[in-house]
């Protein structure tokens, strides 16, 4: 199961209340690419597909296709912010190797 924590929902909701129309939750997905092999994705969805899992954090509805769900058991999704930047950071247990730039991974 995919986690967020407080921080990245209320990123996110913060992010989702700015968009005009309102989306209806979020997708996460896993997708093919990188120096690596798979990098993540995400990004404003209005309705999941036939065969998505849709979690539900605080309100904040996460779509998640079936392939994805694969690669993505167990990872903790967190929002920081440092010296360097910020963004959505994935914490996968499942991922052997990252790339130099750390935008894919392979598992």
């Amino acid at each position: 199961m995919v986690q967020l924590t407080e921080t990245a929902v209320s990123k996110v909701r913060e992010i989702l209340d700015t968009q005009d129309p309102k989306p209806s939750g979020l997708r996460i997905a896993v997708v093919g690419g990188g120096c690596s092999g798979f990098s993540y994705s995400m990004a404003f969805e209005n309705t999941p597909n036939m065969l998505d899992k849709t979690y539900t954090f605080d309100g904040l509805k996460v779509f998640i296709d079936q392939a994805s769900l694969l690669y993505l058991d167990g990872v903790q999704v967190d929002y920081v912010e440092s010296m360097e930047g910020s963004g959505f950071k994935f914490n996968n247990p499942n991922v052997k190797n990252t790339c130099g730039c750390g935008s894919s991974f392979s598992v």
